[in-house]
């Protein structure tokens, strides 16, 4: 019995030493709003060479707000009961919060889209609950929906696949994979 305790306790002591502050952390969530690159001219970024970019367009958000305005009010007589009610007229007004604009970011380059690199695409996010569909190993409408809810969970609203994003995903090697 002693044995067990005196053996539980030193795996609590070993575990927590695993945590001190030499420890490596877990990888926080990409932000992939990061990676946008917004230009005031046509065509993808100048760099670096041999870099391949998607460019794609956020839509305009407007917002568009409602309200009843009195006009005239209502008319209650000495016994408080109404004799003539309040009449109203609708006032609407739109203002744009952002503008619609072009968006571009690093992504992988047609090459890279092969039948084993979407199915692996796929099970990547199948496997963290995005893609619920069988796997075909086809860039369809299916895997693009998945593509988007992913990146927009992480900043980057597009169903086209960012280079941040397959290496989030453990599709592509990582700078820290070339040490």
């Amino acid at each position: 019995m002693k044995q067990a305790v005196l053996g539980l306790g030193l795996a609590v002591v070993a575990l927590a030493a695993c945590q001190g502050p030499g420890a490596p952390k877990a990888p926080g969530q990409v932000d992939l709003a990061a990676e946008v690159v917004r230009l005031d001219r046509p065509g993808p970024p100048a760099r670096p060479e041999g870099a391949c970019w998607e460019s794609d367009v956020t839509p305009a958000v407007i917002e568009t707000v409602t309200e009843q305005v009195v006009v005239t009010a209502e008319k209650r007589d000495a016994e408080g009961r109404v004799t003539a009610p309040a009449t109203y007229r609708t006032d609407t007004r739109t203002r744009m919060l952002r503008d619609r604009e072009e968006v571009w970011f690093r992504a992988p380059c047609p090459s890279d889209y092969t039948v084993d690199f979407v199915a692996s695409l796929q099970r990547a996010l199948k496997a963290r609950g995005y893609y619920l569909l069988p796997l075909t190993g086809a860039l369809d409408a299916g895997t693009r929906d998945a593509v988007r809810r992913f990146q927009t969970d992480r900043g980057l609203d597009s169903p086209l696949l960012s280079l941040a994003a397959a290496r989030d995903l453990g599709l592509l090697p990582t700078a820290l994979d070339d040490l």
